[in-house]
């Protein structure tokens, strides 16, 4: 999904899109961020929204979340905003609450120095200042995520030729590919994942900084690389995706012990890489049902564990093992072994993640037959993973493509979906009121004894 885009500079200077020259009008964007803009602007402050809002909208499409930057910094926003908090350490977000959950993000315009075009070469540099406007478009990652539309004007603002790329549809990194890379490499895989869901082509020079780099995303912290991969996961252009980081090699970096799987001894029968894109399929399909988040969608331990599934047959010959009492056990132990070497620390998995990952893996043999004998036992009906391990399994039937694989993907409600698990919550300490027990009444006792 490269293509022959050619190389344009960045702008020296803004150029400004009348409103007689764009598809983006004042009612096409959200109540509450036009509520949110105009209360800034009546404070004295310039406001914009900024990034995918502005991409989508001049695409025709809704977009998911309508982001705001403004000159204010995050004190001045609170003030404007009671019902609002503050969010974020190494930069501070203002979220704006409103009825029903709904959360409009507001920033303060950053400085270029935060990872500067013509700084050393530092990975994920430290610097994280207020900019202006034209600093905080360049710093941004690509081209047509870093328009800024004014709705006094009804304008839209690009500094870096993003409107241009929107026409050509491509897809381009901010200034020097290679140097914005080494930066911050998870930039990379925001390229990628813009490239699948538009498909736009990538300019050749991001590209090949992208096959040159994939390496460097070891070097980000793994909660990052977790984030970011459940939103190629979950955009529902998993499969263009899939292509792509394959091409240039981004998904052996996330994925190292898929090379000879896919590749290589393991790759003849059966043919795994043809899984792999059964699976990715799936996950298109289950995300494209759901509507702007409105409808549940796959838990993040069952979507891991399908995209261990490939791994796991060829590692274990999992569905074909007959395993009762200590040998479950064993193969469980085994797998929560190699899953917590592979992807535990690599992604920074929860515990209860990797143990939910290992329930629908080691039970598939055991759903495997059952399915096969159409037969199942009431005291497994009655276990508390019946459900999910079944779906799992049926799941399995369909990327196998197997001749008795029930339609579960025409006929899954949304609302039988497994459910993520909550996450722990920290008890918050309590101050005791009441005076604990053997304390002493007057000063110079210990623990209620006299000295």
């Amino acid at each position: 999904m490269t293509g022959p885009a050619n190389e344009t500079p960045l702008t020296t200077g803004p150029r400004i899109i009348p409103q007689e020259s764009h598809p983006i009008r004042p009612d096409m964007v959200d109540k509450d961020a036009v509520f949110v803009m105009r209360k800034l602007n009546q404070a004295g402050f310039s406001s914009y929204l900024v990034g995918g809002g502005v991409r989508d909208l001049y695409l025709g499409k809704s977009p998911k979340d309508f982001d705001i930057s403004t000159d204010a910094r995050p004190g001045q926003i609170r003030r404007i905003f009671p019902n609002s908090s503050t969010i974020g350490r190494r930069f501070r977000l203002v979220q704006v609450f409103f009825k029903a959950g709904k959360v409009i993000e507001v920033s303060t315009l950053r400085s270029l120095s935060e990872h500067d075009l013509d700084g050393p070469e530092a990975v994920l540099a430290p610097n994280n200042t207020y900019g202006n406007l034209p600093e905080d478009a360049q710093r941004r990652d690509l081209s047509i995520n870093s328009l800024f539309y004014e709705l006094e004007n009804n304008t839209i603002i690009d500094y870096v030729g993003g409107v241009q790329d929107l026409d050509n549809s491509c897809i381009r990194i901010i200034g020097e590919p290679e140097k914005r890379v080494t930066h911050d490499p998870v930039r990379m895989m925001r390229a990628i994942r813009h490239c699948a869901r538009t498909g736009f082509a990538i300019e050749k020079n991001t590209w090949k900084s992208i096959c040159r780099n994939h390496h460097k995303l070891t070097v980000c912290p793994p909660s990052r690389i977790r984030d970011e991969l459940f939103k190629d996961l979950y955009g529902g252009a998993s499969a263009p995706w899939f292509d792509l980081a394959l091409d240039s090699e981004l998904f052996f970096t996330l994925f190292p012990f898929y090379r000879e799987i896919l590749y290589g001894s393991f790759s003849s029968q059966p043919n795994y890489l043809e899984q792999m894109k059964s699976i990715m399929e799936i996950f298109d399909e289950i995300s494209q049902k759901s509507q702007y988040g409105k409808e549940r969608k796959l838990p993040k331990h069952f979507v891991l564990a399908l995209l261990l599934l490939p791994w796991a047959e060829a590692s274990f010959n999992l569905p074909h093992l007959k395993l009762k009492g200590p040998g479950v056990y064993q193969l469980a132990k085994r797998l929560r072994n190699e899953i917590d070497v592979l992807l535990g620390s690599q992604l920074n998995l929860r515990r209860s993640v990797r143990q939910e990952m290992v329930t629908l893996l080691c039970n598939l043999p055991h759903f495997v037959r059952h399915v096969q004998n159409n037969s199942f036992p009431k005291w497994l009906k009655k276990k508390s993973y019946y459900q999910e391990c079944l779906l799992f399994c049926q799941f399995r039937q369909t990327i196998h493509s197997e001749a008795n694989a029930p339609a579960i993907l025409e006929t899954l409600d949304h609302r039988d979906l497994p459910q993520e698990p909550a996450s722990p919550q920290r008890t918050e300490f309590t101050k005791r009121k009441s005076r604990p027990a053997f304390s002493p009444q007057n000063k110079g006792g210990v623990f209620g004894f006299r000295k």
